[in-house]
């Protein structure tokens, strides 16, 4: 049995009309993650403009204003493998092809809360996970959180850490877990 499949998901709670600068930064962070990383990623709710729509129109978009990550060229690269996707917002769930969603938070419910050892061990025995990332000051709203079965808090103690900074964490702990 092979390992699982690891997306990093971005839902946008910033301004779900206008492509800001905070969306372009987090998009190049994160196409670095998830290309040094062996991950893919989804973006959720991002107003993307028309004239971008394929994944490679978008990284190019993106590339083409940025000077994270060789200026975008690691975005393209990723989104040339076929490991970027975008969607609109979940209403009733997050696309089942991308894995079990699992809400990264600082506040998990205890009923749903996993630890890093336990997504690592899903990923281990071939299960396909969503890591869902909240960007914006307020994470990911409550209609939307309340999807995923299972809360990770990567600090394990609470703590609220800026998104790519929790990010970054994430990602190292499962990959240091997993070795993809």
């Amino acid at each position: 049995m092979g390992t699982g499949r690891v997306t990093i998901g971005l839902y946008n709670s910033y301004d779900p009309a206008k492509f800001r600068e905070p969306h372009r930064r987090a998009l190049a962070r994160t196409g670095d993650l998830a290309l040094a990383f062996g991950m893919n990623l989804a973006l959720f709710g991002f107003p993307i403009p028309e004239e971008a729509q394929t994944p490679t129109e978008i990284a190019e978009w993106v590339a083409g204003t940025t000077s994270i990550g060789g200026h975008g060229d690691y975005f393209i690269q990723l989104a040339e493998k076929g490991r970027f996707m975008k969607f609109p917002y979940p209403s009733k769930g997050f696309p089942p092809q991308l894995g079990e969603p699992i809400l990264t938070t600082s506040k998990p419910i205890p009923s749903k809360n996993v630890t890093v050892s336990q997504v690592a061990g899903m990923v281990l025995e071939g299960r396909s996970i969503l890591l869902v990332f909240g960007l914006g000051p307020h994470g990911v709203p409550k209609d939307a959180s309340a999807i995923p079965r299972y809360n990770l808090d990567v600090t394990g103690g609470g703590f609220s850490l800026e998104t790519c900074t929790a990010l970054g964490a994430v990602v190292g702990a499962l990959h240091n877990q997993v070795g993809q």
